[in-house]
C-alpha cells in the first residue's frame, strides 16, 4: 500500500518531543519506526514551512516568506502530485493549508468543510482558532481517511504551538501539550498502520522560551521525524541532522509518485 498519513504537530520542537512523547519513544525502542531530527528551513514561521513541507522549495524562491503572505502557492506540492497520479488526497488542518493550496483568502462561513471538490485538496477540514482541540482535529483526519478513502492524508494540529505561544517551552504547560497529543496518536497511530498505511509525524518548526519562533535555535529548528513506513529501515537515526527541504521528496517516495523537478533528490534514507 502507498497510502500516507503526515501529521503535522504545530510548534514541537525535537527536544520536547525525544522526551516527553512516551509512547512514539516506544516504538522507536521497539524497532517500529526510523527516527529522525529535522533541521526546519527559515525563517521559522508556520506558513511558510508549510509551504516548505508541501512543496520542496525555500521561501526566496517560493514567495511565501511570512505568516502574513496570503496567497496562493505558485509551486507544485505533494496534493497536487498525488492528485494528478490518480490519488485521493484530503487534510484536516489549520486554515492558512487551504489558502495555499485551494482557496485564498479563507471565509470562515464557507470554507470550513470542503468535501469532494475538485481542488488540490480535494476533501478537506478546516479549522481557524488555534485552540480547536487537538482530539478533534485527530478525529476529524480519521474521518477522511476511512469514508473519503483519501490516499494522500495531512493531518495538522495546532495545541503545541497555541500553548507555546502563550506559556514558552520550558513551561508544564508546553510538556503537556505534547504529552495528550502522544497519548491522543497512540490511540489511532497502530490502528492506521495494521491497516497498512505508512505515517509519517514531524513538525513545522520549533518553539523557544519567549514564547516565540522565527530564528536560527536549536529549539526554534529542530523538529522531530518519525517514519512508519516499510520502504524506510527501522532505526534511530537522530544523531544527525535531515533537512526539511527532504520531506517533499520523502512523500513521494512514499506514494510511490514522482517528486517535481523543484524539489531535491532524496538522499537521506
Amino acid at each position: 500500500m502507498n497510502k500516507v498519513i503526515l501529521v503535522v504537530l504545530d510548534g514541537l520542537n525535537a527536544k520536547t518531543a525525544h522526551t516527553y512523547m512516551g509512547f512514539l519513544e516506544h516504538l522507536i525502542e521497539n524497532n517500529q519506526c526510523a527516527a529522525y531530527r529535522m533541521n526546519a528551513e527559515l525563517p521559522a514561521q508556520s506558513r511558510p514551512l508549510y509551504e516548505v513541507i508541501q512543496t520542496g522549495v525555500p521561501s526566496y524562491l517560493n514567495d511565501i516568506v511570512s505568516n502574513g503572505t496570503v496567497q496562493r502557492s505558485k509551486e507544485t506540492s505533494v496534493f497536487q502530485l498525488a492528485k494528478a497520479a490518480g490519488l485521493k488526497t484530503g487534510a484536516a488542518s489549520y486554515h492558512w493549508v487551504s489558502e495555499l493550496y485551494n482557496k485564498a483568502p479563507f471565509n470562515p462561513m464557507t470554507d470550513r468543510i470542503q468535501l469532494d471538490t475538485d481542488q488540490a485538496i480535494e476533501n478537506g477540514l478546516f479549522y481557524f482558532e488555534d485552540h480547536y482541540p487537538d482530539s478533534h482535529l485527530i478525529a476529524d483526519g480519521a474521518y477522511l481517511i476511512k469514508e473519503k478513502q483519501t490516499d494522500y492524508t495531512l493531518i495538522h494540529s495546532m495545541n503545541i504551538d497555541d500553548i507555546g505561544h502563550q506559556f514558552g517551552s520550558q513551561s508544564k504547560e508546553y510538556v503537556q501539550g505534547a504529552v495528550r497529543m502522544d497519548a491522543i496518536l497512540a490511540n489511532y497511530l497502530m490502528d492506521w498502520l495494521t491497516k497498512g498505511y505508512q505515517v509519517v509525524v514531524t513538525a513545522d518548526h520549533g518553539m523557544n522560551d519567549f514564547c516565540t519562533h522565527n530564528g536560527v535555535t536549536d529549539e526554534e529548528r529542530q523538529v522531530p521525524l518519525y517514519v512508519f513506513s516499510d520502504k524506510v529501515a527501522v532505526g534511530d537515526y537522530r544523531e544527525s541532522l535531515v533537512p526539511q527541504l527532504q520531506l517533499a521528496p520523502l512523500l513521494c517516495h512514499l506514494l510511490a509518485i514522482e517528486k517535481s523537478a523543484a524539489m531535491k533528490e532524496l538522499t537521506f534514507i
